[in-house]
Protein backbone atom coordinates (compact mmCIF):
# COMPACT_ATOMS: atom_id res chain seq x y z
CA UNK A 1 0.00 0.00 0.00
CA UNK A 2 1.41 3.45 -0.79
CA UNK A 3 2.32 6.08 1.08
CA UNK A 4 -1.12 8.77 0.82
CA UNK A 5 0.72 12.00 0.31
CA UNK A 6 -0.81 15.42 1.35
CA UNK A 7 0.65 17.88 -0.57
CA UNK A 8 -0.75 20.97 1.12
CA UNK A 9 1.34 23.74 2.41
CA UNK A 10 0.35 26.61 4.97
CA UNK A 11 2.01 29.96 4.88
CA UNK A 12 1.52 32.56 7.36
CA UNK A 13 -1.85 30.60 7.67
CA UNK A 14 -2.50 30.89 3.95
CA UNK A 15 -3.26 27.23 3.01
CA UNK A 16 -1.83 26.03 -1.00
CA UNK A 17 -3.16 23.21 -2.24
CA UNK A 18 0.46 22.28 -2.82
CA UNK A 19 3.61 24.42 -2.56
CA UNK A 20 4.53 25.63 -6.21
CA UNK A 21 3.97 28.69 -7.48
CA UNK A 22 5.16 31.20 -10.08
CA UNK A 23 7.99 33.57 -10.12
CA UNK A 24 6.35 37.34 -10.35
CA UNK A 25 7.13 38.73 -13.94
CA UNK A 26 7.29 35.66 -15.34
CA UNK A 27 3.86 35.15 -15.70
CA UNK A 28 1.95 38.05 -16.42
CA UNK A 29 -1.05 38.14 -14.00
CA UNK A 30 -1.53 34.73 -15.16
CA UNK A 31 -3.88 35.06 -18.41
CA UNK A 32 -1.50 34.62 -21.11
CA UNK A 33 -0.41 30.98 -19.60
CA UNK A 34 -3.92 29.81 -19.19
CA UNK A 35 -4.21 28.67 -22.36
CA UNK A 36 -1.53 26.15 -21.80
CA UNK A 37 -1.20 25.09 -18.13
CA UNK A 38 -4.18 25.10 -15.51
CA UNK A 39 -3.84 27.44 -13.03
CA UNK A 40 -6.39 25.23 -10.55
CA UNK A 41 -3.44 22.92 -10.27
CA UNK A 42 -1.19 25.53 -9.23
CA UNK A 43 -0.97 26.10 -5.36
CA UNK A 44 -0.72 30.01 -5.86
CA UNK A 45 -0.13 32.71 -8.93
CA UNK A 46 1.83 35.20 -8.62
CA UNK A 47 1.59 38.50 -10.42
CA UNK A 48 3.66 40.86 -12.55
CA UNK A 49 4.97 43.43 -9.95
CA UNK A 50 2.42 46.39 -9.61
CA UNK A 51 3.17 49.85 -8.57
CA UNK A 52 0.63 53.06 -7.73
CA UNK A 53 0.95 54.11 -11.24
CA UNK A 54 1.64 52.49 -14.48
CA UNK A 55 5.81 52.20 -15.13
CA UNK A 56 6.46 52.32 -18.62
CA UNK A 57 9.72 49.87 -18.10
CA UNK A 58 13.49 50.13 -19.95
CA UNK A 59 14.19 50.47 -23.18
CA UNK A 60 14.40 48.08 -25.86
CA UNK A 61 16.37 45.66 -26.31
CA UNK A 62 15.70 44.45 -22.61
CA UNK A 63 15.92 40.90 -22.50
CA UNK A 64 19.07 38.98 -23.68
CA UNK A 65 19.73 35.04 -23.43
CA UNK A 66 22.91 34.20 -21.73
CA UNK A 67 24.37 30.25 -21.13
CA UNK A 68 22.30 28.54 -18.64
CA UNK A 69 20.14 31.42 -18.55
CA UNK A 70 18.72 34.84 -19.33
CA UNK A 71 19.18 38.74 -18.90
CA UNK A 72 15.94 41.39 -18.54
CA UNK A 73 16.24 44.47 -17.69
CA UNK A 74 12.37 45.21 -18.29
CA UNK A 75 11.97 47.78 -15.52
CA UNK A 76 8.57 46.25 -13.88
CA UNK A 77 6.62 47.90 -16.56
CA UNK A 78 3.15 47.32 -15.39
CA UNK A 79 -0.33 49.37 -16.04
CA UNK A 80 -0.84 50.39 -12.39
CA UNK A 81 -3.39 49.32 -9.60
CA UNK A 82 -6.08 50.58 -11.15
CA UNK A 83 -6.26 48.52 -13.88
CA UNK A 84 -4.81 45.45 -11.89
CA UNK A 85 -7.71 46.00 -9.85
CA UNK A 86 -10.07 45.92 -12.57
CA UNK A 87 -8.80 43.58 -14.81
CA UNK A 88 -6.63 41.38 -13.37
CA UNK A 89 -8.02 40.41 -9.62
CA UNK A 90 -11.30 39.20 -11.30
CA UNK A 91 -9.84 36.73 -14.06
CA UNK A 92 -7.38 35.06 -11.20
CA UNK A 93 -10.49 34.88 -8.68
CA UNK A 94 -12.06 32.37 -11.69
CA UNK A 95 -9.82 29.92 -10.18
CA UNK A 96 -9.34 27.62 -7.21
CA UNK A 97 -5.74 28.57 -6.98
CA UNK A 98 -3.98 31.32 -3.65
CA UNK A 99 -3.30 35.02 -5.35
CA UNK A 100 0.03 36.73 -4.71
CA UNK A 101 0.40 40.05 -5.88
CA UNK A 102 3.47 41.55 -6.48
CA UNK A 103 4.31 45.13 -5.07
CA UNK A 104 7.18 47.19 -6.41
CA UNK A 105 7.90 51.37 -5.62
CA UNK A 106 10.17 53.88 -5.87
CA UNK A 107 9.76 55.27 -2.43
CA UNK A 108 8.21 54.30 1.55
CA UNK A 109 4.92 55.94 -0.19
CA UNK A 110 4.85 54.30 -3.36
CA UNK A 111 4.81 50.81 -1.52
CA UNK A 112 2.75 51.93 0.85
CA UNK A 113 -0.21 53.02 -1.32
CA UNK A 114 -0.52 49.92 -3.25
CA UNK A 115 -0.64 48.08 -0.09
CA UNK A 116 -3.24 49.91 1.49
CA UNK A 117 -5.37 49.89 -2.14
CA UNK A 118 -5.12 45.95 -1.69
CA UNK A 119 -6.22 45.57 1.68
CA UNK A 120 -9.85 45.41 0.37
CA UNK A 121 -9.20 43.20 -2.63
CA UNK A 122 -9.45 39.56 -2.74
CA UNK A 123 -6.22 38.47 -2.88
CA UNK A 124 -4.55 36.15 -0.48
CA UNK A 125 -0.57 36.98 0.50
CA UNK A 126 1.27 40.19 -0.91
CA UNK A 127 4.48 40.30 -2.23
CA UNK A 128 7.29 43.14 -1.46
CA UNK A 129 9.78 43.32 -3.97
CA UNK A 130 12.70 45.29 -2.48
CA UNK A 131 15.16 44.98 -5.66
CA UNK A 132 13.01 48.32 -6.32
CA UNK A 133 15.84 51.25 -6.98
CA UNK A 134 14.98 53.96 -3.80
CA UNK A 135 14.49 56.96 -5.34
CA UNK A 136 15.54 59.05 -1.84
CA UNK A 137 18.62 56.88 -1.46
CA UNK A 138 19.60 57.80 -4.84
CA UNK A 139 18.88 54.53 -6.55
CA UNK A 140 20.38 52.09 -3.82
CA UNK A 141 17.24 48.83 -3.79
CA UNK A 142 15.67 48.85 -0.78
CA UNK A 143 17.05 45.14 -0.74
CA UNK A 144 20.46 46.43 -0.40
CA UNK A 145 20.73 47.49 3.24
CA UNK A 146 19.21 46.00 6.27
CA UNK A 147 17.80 49.48 7.65
CA UNK A 148 16.20 50.03 4.66
CA UNK A 149 14.81 46.83 4.29
CA UNK A 150 13.58 46.49 7.96
CA UNK A 151 12.19 50.13 7.30
CA UNK A 152 10.01 49.10 4.67
CA UNK A 153 8.56 45.91 6.22
CA UNK A 154 7.68 47.91 9.17
CA UNK A 155 5.90 50.23 6.91
CA UNK A 156 4.27 48.05 4.83
CA UNK A 157 3.12 45.53 7.58
CA UNK A 158 1.04 48.85 8.90
CA UNK A 159 -1.02 48.77 6.09
CA UNK A 160 -1.61 45.59 4.83
CA UNK A 161 -3.86 42.91 5.67
CA UNK A 162 -2.82 40.15 3.75
CA UNK A 163 0.61 38.24 5.06
CA UNK A 164 3.39 39.85 3.88
CA UNK A 165 6.10 38.22 1.90
CA UNK A 166 9.59 40.12 1.25
CA UNK A 167 11.53 39.19 -1.65
CA UNK A 168 15.24 39.22 -0.86
CA UNK A 169 17.75 40.61 -3.38
CA UNK A 170 20.98 38.38 -3.70
CA UNK A 171 22.91 41.26 -4.97
CA UNK A 172 24.05 41.54 -1.38
CA UNK A 173 27.65 40.69 1.34
CA UNK A 174 24.89 38.33 3.61
CA UNK A 175 21.93 37.16 2.74
CA UNK A 176 20.99 35.96 6.31
CA UNK A 177 21.58 39.83 7.21
CA UNK A 178 18.95 41.07 4.98
CA UNK A 179 16.72 38.27 6.07
CA UNK A 180 16.81 39.19 10.10
CA UNK A 181 16.35 42.29 8.81
CA UNK A 182 12.83 41.64 7.30
CA UNK A 183 11.84 39.26 9.84
CA UNK A 184 12.99 42.24 12.47
CA UNK A 185 10.47 44.36 10.30
CA UNK A 186 7.57 42.05 11.01
CA UNK A 187 7.80 40.30 7.48
CA UNK A 188 5.56 36.77 7.78
CA UNK A 189 7.16 34.82 4.73
CA UNK A 190 10.43 35.52 3.18
CA UNK A 191 10.83 34.43 -0.92
CA UNK A 192 14.47 34.17 -2.32
CA UNK A 193 16.40 34.64 -4.58
CA UNK A 194 15.42 37.89 -7.31
CA UNK A 195 17.57 38.27 -10.03
CA UNK A 196 21.37 38.36 -9.63
CA UNK A 197 22.92 41.71 -11.60
CA UNK A 198 24.29 40.65 -15.16
CA UNK A 199 26.02 42.42 -18.21
CA UNK A 200 26.18 40.70 -21.50
CA UNK A 201 28.55 42.64 -24.44
CA UNK A 202 27.23 42.30 -28.24
CA UNK A 203 30.64 41.95 -29.83
CA UNK A 204 29.92 42.23 -33.29
CA UNK A 205 27.86 45.39 -32.39
CA UNK A 206 30.30 46.24 -29.88
CA UNK A 207 27.77 47.59 -27.34
CA UNK A 208 25.40 45.98 -24.63
CA UNK A 209 23.13 43.65 -25.22
CA UNK A 210 20.25 45.18 -23.11
CA UNK A 211 20.00 49.37 -23.61
CA UNK A 212 19.93 49.23 -19.68
CA UNK A 213 23.42 47.76 -19.80
CA UNK A 214 23.13 46.00 -17.14
CA UNK A 215 20.13 43.23 -16.16
CA UNK A 216 18.87 40.42 -13.87
CA UNK A 217 20.13 37.30 -14.49
CA UNK A 218 18.03 34.00 -13.79
CA UNK A 219 17.77 30.11 -14.98
CA UNK A 220 19.40 27.23 -14.68
CA UNK A 221 22.96 29.00 -14.00
CA UNK A 222 21.67 30.72 -10.85
CA UNK A 223 20.19 27.73 -8.76
CA UNK A 224 23.40 26.61 -7.00
CA UNK A 225 23.67 30.17 -5.59
CA UNK A 226 19.93 30.15 -4.93
CA UNK A 227 20.08 26.72 -3.01
CA UNK A 228 22.91 27.92 -0.80
CA UNK A 229 20.94 31.41 -0.14
CA UNK A 230 17.65 29.19 0.91
CA UNK A 231 19.63 26.87 3.17
CA UNK A 232 21.29 30.01 4.99
CA UNK A 233 18.45 31.96 5.46
CA UNK A 234 16.89 29.00 7.02
CA UNK A 235 19.70 28.45 9.22
CA UNK A 236 18.91 32.27 10.15
CA UNK A 237 15.63 33.00 10.62
CA UNK A 238 12.12 31.57 12.18
CA UNK A 239 9.57 32.32 9.15
CA UNK A 240 8.98 30.17 6.20
CA UNK A 241 10.62 30.80 3.07
CA UNK A 242 9.78 30.66 -0.88
CA UNK A 243 12.76 29.39 -2.43
CA UNK A 244 13.16 30.23 -6.46
CA UNK A 245 16.16 31.11 -9.01
CA UNK A 246 16.54 28.65 -11.85
CA UNK A 247 14.09 25.85 -10.48
CA UNK A 248 13.37 24.04 -13.62
CA UNK A 249 12.03 20.42 -12.40
CA UNK A 250 10.50 18.36 -9.87
CA UNK A 251 14.45 17.84 -8.65
CA UNK A 252 15.61 21.41 -8.74
CA UNK A 253 12.15 22.31 -6.68
CA UNK A 254 13.05 19.59 -3.96
CA UNK A 255 16.51 20.33 -3.52
CA UNK A 256 15.01 24.00 -2.39
CA UNK A 257 12.65 22.14 0.01
CA UNK A 258 15.35 20.02 1.22
CA UNK A 259 17.66 22.92 1.98
CA UNK A 260 15.01 24.86 3.73
CA UNK A 261 12.12 26.25 1.29
CA UNK A 262 8.74 25.59 2.81
CA UNK A 263 7.25 26.09 -1.28
CA UNK A 264 8.93 26.96 -4.17
CA UNK A 265 8.55 29.53 -7.47
CA UNK A 266 9.22 28.78 -11.11
CA UNK A 267 9.99 31.80 -13.10
CA UNK A 268 12.61 31.75 -16.29
CA UNK A 269 11.23 28.27 -16.85
CA UNK A 270 7.93 29.11 -17.74
CA UNK A 271 9.46 30.60 -20.82
CA UNK A 272 10.63 27.77 -21.97
CA UNK A 273 8.32 25.28 -21.85
CA UNK A 274 4.69 26.66 -19.98
CA UNK A 275 3.35 23.86 -18.28
CA UNK A 276 6.75 23.06 -16.44
CA UNK A 277 4.81 23.94 -12.89
CA UNK A 278 2.41 21.02 -13.68
CA UNK A 279 5.07 18.66 -14.44
CA UNK A 280 7.05 20.08 -11.40
CA UNK A 281 3.95 19.41 -9.09
CA UNK A 282 3.44 15.84 -10.36
CA UNK A 283 7.15 15.09 -9.82
CA UNK A 284 6.95 16.22 -5.94
CA UNK A 285 4.11 14.01 -5.70
CA UNK A 286 6.46 11.03 -7.11
CA UNK A 287 9.29 12.04 -4.83
CA UNK A 288 7.13 11.99 -1.73
CA UNK A 289 5.36 8.47 -2.38
CA UNK A 290 8.94 7.19 -2.88
CA UNK A 291 10.64 8.57 -0.46
CA UNK A 292 7.68 8.22 2.33
CA UNK A 293 7.04 11.36 2.80
CA UNK A 294 3.68 12.35 4.11
CA UNK A 295 3.24 16.03 4.02
CA UNK A 296 5.49 18.67 2.03
CA UNK A 297 6.56 19.47 6.10
CA UNK A 298 7.93 16.67 6.55
CA UNK A 299 10.82 17.19 4.46
CA UNK A 300 11.50 20.88 4.85
CA UNK A 301 14.99 21.53 5.69
CA UNK A 302 15.71 18.18 6.71
CA UNK A 303 19.27 18.64 5.53
CA UNK A 304 21.59 19.71 7.40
Amino acid sequence: MGTTVDMRVKLAGVEWKNPVTVASGTFGSGEEFSEFVDLNHLGAVTTKGVANVPWPGNPTPRVAETYGGMLNAIGLQNPGIDVFCSRDIPFLKQYDTKIIVNVCGRSEEDYCEVVERLADEPVDMLEINISCPNVKEGGIAFGQNPKAAEQITKAVKKYAKQPVIMKLSPNVTDITEMARAVEAGGADVVSLINTLTGMKIDINRQTFALANQTGGMSGPAVHPIAVRMVYQTAQAVKIPIIGMGGIASAEDAIEMILAGASAVSVGTANFVQPDVTEEIVAGIRDYMERYHFETVADMVGIVK
